[in-house]
């Protein structure tokens, strides 16, 4: 199969619910703020096996996503490689399989799987209440948030 392009940014989450869809929301930002010619940018509600879809001939696929943790604070941003991923909102999909089921399906099935893939997941409050606004705790730091989310993809975008 033939390579679309070389590296994929790709948010997901709901952007009707609150701070789940602190992925999507970047993404479309950093697709007006990022233009290099290797990079597409994609935004979507979706996690295990419809995530194979999107992926698929694209050397490098980057995540954004919401997580929760026990101990997390509102806007703490992690990044996580296949070998040390931790479950984000969406790329574990309760009614689904989970993300790496997912990724090791399309390897045995001889889907174009990127050859890296990264996760930015973001730690958010509030993803059960219906608004296209964040809680106040991630609007307060948002800024910050895409600085670093942005910072990351240029770095990553010049080295690839």
């Amino acid at each position: 199969m033939k390579r679309i392009k070389k590296t994929l940014v790709f948010g997901v989450g709901n952007e009707i619910l609150t701070d789940d869809g602190i992925g999507p929301k970047l993404v479309n930002q950093l697709k007006n703020d990022i233009n290099p010619d290797n990079i597409n940018f994609e935004t979507a509600f979706v996690g295990g096996l419809e995530i194979l879809d999107f992926i698929q001939g694209y050397e490098t696929a980057i995540f954004i996503d919401a997580i929760k943790t026990k101990n997390g604070t509102a806007g703490d941003i992690y990044e996580f490689e296949l070998s040390d991923f931790k479950e984000t909102l969406h790329l574990s999909n309760l009614h689904d399989i989970s993300f790496l089921t997912a990724i090791e399906m399309g390897k045995r099935i001889d889907y174009d799987i990127p050859k890296t893939i990264k996760i930015i997941a973001i730690e958010i409050v509030e993803d059960m209440i219906y608004s296209d606004n964040f809680s106040p705790k991630i609007e307060q730091k948002y800024e910050d948030i895409y600085k670093e989310v942005s910072d990351y993809v240029k770095q990553y975008a010049q080295s690839s």
